[in-house]
């Protein structure tokens, strides 16, 4: 779960800047004693501290639960993570490299008319995006007709040549998708970012309904939450549907191996849907097909799951140093003899300057408006965005198109003028490669913290399965900062996750 979906937001410092308002009522303020709200739309208060309707029955289990109630079920949620094994890399961390993921046991509640928009706008825009790949890949008209800058394109790092001229099943480039939407100051859902290439969080999602539902069975039941257990099921339906025949298709998970820090996912999945988990080392190429060594001998592969990036997929082909990859699977691709999902080259669509062109790939394949809005975006290879861009840098957040995991960006607000006039440099010597947003407030949700309930901020990620047809299950990974005044909500730097609630009509 590693990237800069939340980095650039602006820290308004919860309750201690903005004369909040207590959100606890007369006679009623256990357990929200430290409650403040600030600038950003909360999920569970209204302005005047009224709970919203659809968080009424949490709220009624919260304030009648004995003191420290909470606390033994926090703790049951952690030893339940633990006894399982479910953990995640802190890259920053100097004590630890590997821990439990924190989980928060507060639910997060989604009303069943914002996830009917989520789910059309995001199916909406797979379509178009799935529709944008096929055709840079293939006849280009979408470049022709001076939609989206050819060099743009071309010149992405995650364009492969390679995937010129090569069909994919069913047209679908992007079989797994997680984008990250956030809540804009009206409290409505927008798409920050999307993750095409080897999204992960999905196995938390899972974990953390687990272990809530069992936190609040009662308050679970009453609310008529909808289902996501189902999720590995549609997964290998959807991972089967790609195979040219439907019976008897036999999928594999490539992962990196045991040191990565989605291992945990990576076996999960395979685990939940009954397939095998593979390195690179366990696959083989013969003849143009790919067989996995296995106790009883070699079996062939017809769908690969990878969990690897592109670079690292054929030493063959791409990084000849790669020991991850499968020397000659490329050659089988090629050839038709397996399917690799998601495909090859679908990162061009996640760059983030592309993501700026969505809207504009949504109307010109699908003749649609957007049903969910981008983030402002500007585009630092257009001049007049550049010195708009450079006249603003203290106000803005700048990020490197083809990166993720908050690396190569700057954070205006937060920044120190000698770091911005040297990031400006960056942006005069090679503007092509970077675009800006600005500061967004981030939406806050009750989190159990302290031994108290506290806003924090939060972000959403639905995943979204194409292939044969689109399935988005009910329900999504909320990701959660846990500090604070903290905007950092990436597992690898110490953010934490919290399970969400569909309302069913």
């Amino acid at each position: 779960m590693q990237h800069d979906a939340l980095a650039h937001t602006e820290d308004f410092g919860g309750p201690d800047r903005h004369q909040p308002t207590h959100a606890g009522r007369p006679g009623r303020d256990a357990p929200y004693q430290n409650y403040g709200l600030g600038l950003a739309y909360d999920e569970m208060f209204s302005r005047t501290g009224e709970v919203h309707a659809h968080y009424a029955a949490l709220d009624g289990r919260l304030t009648t639960l004995p003191a420290g109630e909470l606390m033994r079920r926090q703790q049951a949620c952690e030893l339940s993570f633990l006894h399982q094994g479910i953990t995640f890399t802190v890259y920053n961390d100097n004590q630890a490299t590997e821990r439990i993921i924190p989980t928060d046991l507060l639910p997060r509640i989604v009303t069943a008319a914002e996830w009917a928009r989520i789910d059309a706008g995001l199916k909406q825009r797979i379509t178009a995006l799935n529709l944008f790949l096929r055709d840079i890949y293939g006849d280009g008209r979408v470049l022709k007709d001076g939609v989206v800058p050819r060099s743009m394109i071309y010149g992405s790092k995650h364009y492969r040549r390679e995937m010129r001229g090569l069909p994919v099943p069913h047209g679908a480039y992007i079989n797994v998708c997680g984008s990250d939407l956030v809540r804009d100051e009206r409290g409505d859902f927008v798409v920050l970012e999307d993750n095409l290439r080897v999204p992960s969080g999905v196995s938390y999602m899972l974990a953390n309904r687990d272990v809530v539902r069992r936190a609040f069975p009662a308050v679970f039941r009453s609310m008529n939450v909808r289902a996501i257990e189902h999720y590995p099921n549609e997964l290998l339906s959807m991972l089967s549907s790609l195979a040219p025949f439907h019976e008897d298709v036999s999928i594999a998970v490539l992962t990196p191996g045991v040191f990565n820090s989605a291992f945990f996912e990576h076996a999960f999945l395979a685990r939940q849907m009954g397939v095998e988990l593979v390195e690179g080392r366990d696959l083989l190429v013969n003849d143009n097909v790919v067989y996995a060594r296995t106790t009883s001998g070699l079996k062939r592969i017809d769908v690969i799951y990878r969990r690897i990036d592109d670079d690292f997929v054929d030493p063959l082909i791409f990084r000849e140093d790669s020991s991850l990859g499968v020397p000659g699977i490329f050659n089988a691709y090629r050839a038709g003899n397996v399917v690799i999902a998601n495909a090859l080259g679908t990162g061009v669509a996640d760059d983030k300057a592309v993501y700026a062109y969505v809207p504009r790939l949504i109307r010109y394949y699908l003749s649609e408006e957007p049903i969910l809005n981008n983030v402002e975006t500007f585009l630092c290879r257009e001049e007049k965005s550049l010195s708009h861009v450079l006249a603003n840098l203290d106000k803005l957040v700048v990020k490197a198109v083809g990166e993720s995991g908050g690396y190569g960006m700057l954070v205006g607000p937060h920044a120190s003028k000698a770091e911005r006039e040297a990031f400006a440099q960056k942006l005069r010597a090679d503007p092509d490669n970077y675009i800006a947003q600005p500061t967004i407030q981030l939406s806050t949700a009750p989190t159990f913290v302290d031994g108290g309930v506290e806003p924090r901020h939060v972000d959403l990620r639905p995943f979204i399965l194409h292939g044969e047809r689109t399935t988005i299950v009910p329900g999504a990974l909320t990701r959660v900062a846990l500090k604070r005044g903290s905007l950092v909500v990436n597992s690898s730097q110490g953010g934490g996750s919290k399970d969400t609630w569909v309302l069913a009509e």
